[in-house]
């Protein structure tokens, strides 16, 4: 659906041209009863959202297709995407986003990273964000060769199981002989966090940073606090991930929590679900951590006659400075999600985005009530979540199909990450679920269980 944004002023002026008082003129010649049956039966003040559902549901009838209910989450997660943010998009100005080499010519660009990057800034709760971050996963990887950069006479980073498993998989990738740093995994207590114990029992002068998913994988809201308070004693530095950007409309910004450096998969924020991509990295850090951040940084300044504008202020890549001092390898500029994610903050705004937040918490949370009324189901984790948690059910993989089966994805099966998780579900809802779709999900799902039991 194009977003058209015409004035009663533009409308007036195309009148006019055109030589008629109305837009119903412009249909006067057709029959009356024809015209008075062109009308859609839509309720007033009908969101956005519910327009484009209530047509695609209208469009389903005509082709006989239909659309598949999923409960998808760990790491990619379906929200709103406002069609002013695609309508933005498409503007010709925006038509590459390729590096802004010259800043007398690019000032356009270079205005979106600033303003992208203040946005990221204040949504991580840090002195300063980056630009050009290719996704989350890639961000913590970055993250991680920087605390080594800072503490470089140090060689351990600890890292939970309970991060994202393709996460930790692109950390080990960029250590793969990388000299002098070395990978450590710390348990999960019984609660869903982070155990506490075995952190304390591997904190020494040799680990240069802490890693800790905020929210983890199992969408559990983990206590950075302490986390980052017991990693100061060691003179370490806390690195947060978050792949839920959405969260952060809620929760705590990482650094009001004692993280120095915060990195986050910004897919959430006006970047609709594709095959596999693309996303979008954000990062953020102290500012006295600021020169062995990697990316690049735009900044504001005013030229010899006084006028704003925007050059390039940091650029610690290959492409900038000599190979051997860059600290790092991106070589592309990811200005066109980080426009997205610029405009869909803008539009929200810090108290549309709590409103966001508290939507996908209020489903998340129904569709655990659900599930626990219907008694075949049992919360694996008791640790407070956002919109996701983990599930156990009995014969999970065999219910888990069934229902994908009858055109519900009723979220991951976590055994395949996770072998000590056996038929465990992690599911997620937002506020796209409505609650007809959370409700057939439990009943299919409770259904499902009651005949794998019996048989």
């Amino acid at each position: 659906m194009r977003y058209i944004p015409h004035t009663e002023h533009d409308l007036a002026e195309m009148l006019s041209v055109l030589g008629v008082q109305t837009l119903d003129d412009l249909i006067a010649h057709l029959p009356e009863n024809l015209r008075t049956q062109a009308t859609l039966d839509l309720a007033p003040g009908i969101s956005e959202y519910e327009v484009i559902a209530r047509l695609s549901r209208l469009s389903e009838k005509h082709t006989g297709n239909s659309r598949a209910v999923s409960f998808l989450g760990a790491g990619a997660y379906a929200h709103i995407v406002p069609v002013v943010v695609d309508h933005i998009l498409q503007r010709a100005e925006f038509a590459t986003a390729y590096t802004p080499y010259q800043p007398e010519v690019s000032q356009g660009t270079l205005q979106v990273i600033f303003e992208f990057q203040s946005l990221i800034a204040s949504l991580l709760g840090l002195a300063v964000a980056n630009a050009s971050m290719y996704d989350g996963a890639s961000a913590t990887a970055e993250a991680v060769l920087m605390a080594k950069r800072i503490l470089s006479k140090r060689s351990v980073v600890l890292v939970p199981r309970s991060l994202h498993p393709q996460y930790r998989q692109v950390i080990r990738t960029y250590l793969h002989g990388f000299p002098g740093l070395s990978l450590v995994e710390l348990p999960w207590a019984e609660d869903g966090r982070l155990d506490m114990k075995a952190l304390h029992q591997h904190l020494d002068d040799s680990v240069c940073g802490v890693v800790v998913g905020y929210p983890n994988v199992f969408g559990v809201i983990e206590d950075v606090a302490a986390i980052s308070a017991a990693t100061q004693q060691v003179g370490a530095l806390t690195l947060s991930v978050t792949t839920e950007a959405a969260a952060l409309g809620i929760l705590k910004a990482p650094g009001e929590l004692g993280v120095d450096i915060a990195v986050a998969e910004g897919q959430s924020l006006g970047i609709p679900l594709s095959y596999g991509g693309p996303g979008l990295g954000l990062f953020a850090c102290r500012s006295r951590y600021v020169r062995n951040m990697p990316g690049r940084l735009v900044g504001e300044t005013v030229d010899q006659d006084g006028r704003r504008g925007f050059v390039l202020t940091l650029a610690t890549r290959e492409q900038h400075i000599r190979r051997e001092r860059a600290t790092s390898n991106i070589c592309t500029n990811h200005g066109l999600c980080a426009l997205a994610a610029t405009v869909f903050l803008c539009l929200m705004g810090k108290w549309g985005l709590r409103e966001l937040a508290l939507r996908n918490v209020k489903n998340s949370h129904y569709t655990l009530d659900l599930l626990r009324q219907a008694g075949h189901s049992q919360l694996r984790f008791v640790a407070p979540f956002f919109n996701e948690f983990v599930i156990e059910v009995p014969h999970a993989r065999a219910a888990w199909q069934q229902l994908k089966d009858r055109g519900i994805v009723a979220g991951i099966f976590l055994e395949e990450w996770y072998p000590e998780l056996k038929d465990c579900l992690l599911l997620c809802a937002t506020e796209l679920h409505t609650r007809e779709e959370i409700e057939d999900l439990v009943r299919e799902l409770s259904q499902e269980t009651a005949v794998t039991q019996r048989a």
